[in-house]
């Protein structure tokens, strides 16, 4: 267990590690950011920052003599600036971003335990997407492999004659056939340094051009229905990476049970409302876990809660937002209100 007064090295700058950052502090932690962007807003809230490139192998190595243990804030940091960290400081290792950030790789790996993804092939070429959507059908959606979220790297595809027409970025993408579901929701689990494992309850999730509007709980009774199963795999997954701290499946409820989409080994926006709504936040237990701390609890204290992105603009400004009694506002201090840019989010409770 690293005590009280240790530095938490938290590789990005984005909201995640700010919040991770702010939850740290509560427990009498410092974080120590890594990003090789000058606009950190993780940075504005911890102690002390360190911005330079990710092949910065110089400047990794003087951040890592820093800190009592290195976490991270989003899944694309790559794996090579991850192992420039001394192994006994990783928490979580390297193995689970080798994984999320292949989406190949990553369906092939849930598959191994059990898992059922959406129909799925590899493409590398014009060739390889005919003989896909022959296979898989249309409408589906063509991805890049690596990189990619909020909806970018995406390409949305109505018929196969939709597919003669686009041009490929290049090799490594997947083709996936489009889901028929009731409902989307994520599980969140964190697992400790001593294997223990708890959940938080799973919201009903709601996207808008592929970036998450938001999550409500209770969710459908559907989704209820298929958590058991759902944990089940999240489980599986986590004690086959050996995983510390949060980490988090996205799924797509159907009437044949749940059909796994996605990996994201962080915490993740569709929890963020665990800071108000439950006991312990994912934020808080993400830091409890990775300095091996006793985990806290995860149940949710509300009978209905709403979050929701403030994406690009927001409307009425925050006035409007904390006219409303029952609101939690929590803005990122970006400096530049983008269209599909996440601003912050607002909790309702009750």
């Amino acid at each position: 267990m690293i005590q009280p007064g240790g530095t938490i090295g938290i590789l990005g700058g984005g909201q995640l590690g700010r919040m991770i950052a702010m939850a740290a502090a509560q427990l009498g932690y410092s974080c120590h950011i890594y990003a090789p962007e000058e606009e950190s807003v993780a940075a504005e809230v911890s102690a002390r920052f360190t911005c330079a490139e990710w092949d910065d192998h110089a400047a990794l190595s003087a951040f890592a003599r820093d800190c009592a243990v290195v976490t991270y804030e989003f899944e694309n940091v790559p794996v090579e600036a991850v192992n420039a960290i001394p192994a006994p400081l990783r928490a979580p290792g390297t193995r689970a971003l080798e994984i999320a950030q292949d989406r190949l790789t990553e369906k092939r790996f849930v598959e191994g335990l059990g898992g059922r993804p959406a129909p799925y092939a590899a493409v590398d070429n014009e060739t390889d997407l005919a003989d896909a959507i022959a296979r898989i059908g249309a409408p589906g959606i063509l991805k890049t492999r690596r990189d990619g979220y909020d909806g970018k790297g995406q390409w949305r595809i109505a018929s196969a004659h939709d597919a003669t027409g686009l041009r490929l970025p290049g090799p490594g993408l997947i083709y996936e056939g489009f889901v028929k579901f009731e409902a989307e929701f994520s599980v969140i689990l964190v697992r400790g340094l001593d294997g223990e494992v708890r959940f938080w309850d799973s919201a009903q999730n709601v996207h808008e051009n592929g970036i998450l509007a938001t999550s409500s709980l209770p969710a459908a009774p559907v989704v209820s229905e298929q958590m058991a199963e759902a944990r089940k795999l999240a489980y599986a997954v986590a004690e086959a990476l050996g995983y510390i701290g949060v980490l988090t499946l996205e799924f797509f409820a159907t009437p044949d049970g749940p059909v796994f989409n996605e990996m994201a080994p962080r915490v993740h926006n569709s929890g963020h409302w665990t800071i108000e709504g439950a006991v312990t936040s994912q934020f808080e237990n993400h830091a409890r876990a990775v300095l091996g701390l006793p985990l806290g609890d995860t149940s949710t204290m509300w009978p209905k809660i709403q979050m929701t992105n403030l994406i690009g603009e927001i409307e009425g400004g925050i006035t409007k937002l904390l006219s409303d009694t029952r609101n939690h506002v929590h803005l990122y201090g970006k400096s530049e209100a983008r269209p599909g840019r996440k601003m912050g989010h607002v909790t309702k409770l009750g």
